[in-house]
């Protein structure tokens, strides 16, 4: 079983590593295409909304609460863009919320 853990701790290290050489390795000239330079572009920020989508929506009791979350923290960032702002009317929206439910 412990040899298990060594294993999944060296493909883990192993893949990190060669997603990141890889490219400087591969691509020694600027990239020209248009279409790849966006792809690259955008490829972190949909990486971070894939992964923060689901937390967002199942970190609380109820689906609906963390939907509901979700939406007044884009209204709020979209009308204000402070941080501070977002993270509270987002939690008040969820405590409301599962209170009543």
């Amino acid at each position: 079983m412990k040899n298990n853990v060594w294993i999944y701790i060296l493909a883990a290290a192993a893949v990190t590593y060669f997603i990141r050489a890889l490219p400087l390795t591969l691509l020694r000239k600027p990239v020209k295409s248009r279409f790849i330079r966006s792809f690259l572009y955008y490829v972190p920020y949909i990486t971070l909304t894939v992964m923060t989508f689901p937390a967002i929506v199942f970190a609380t009791q109820t689906p609906i609460s963390g939907i509901a979350a979700l939406v007044v923290g884009i209204a709020v960032a979209w009308l204000s863009g402070n941080l501070f702002a977002v993270a509270a009317s987002s939690c008040a929206v969820v405590f409301l919320i599962e209170l009543f439910l």
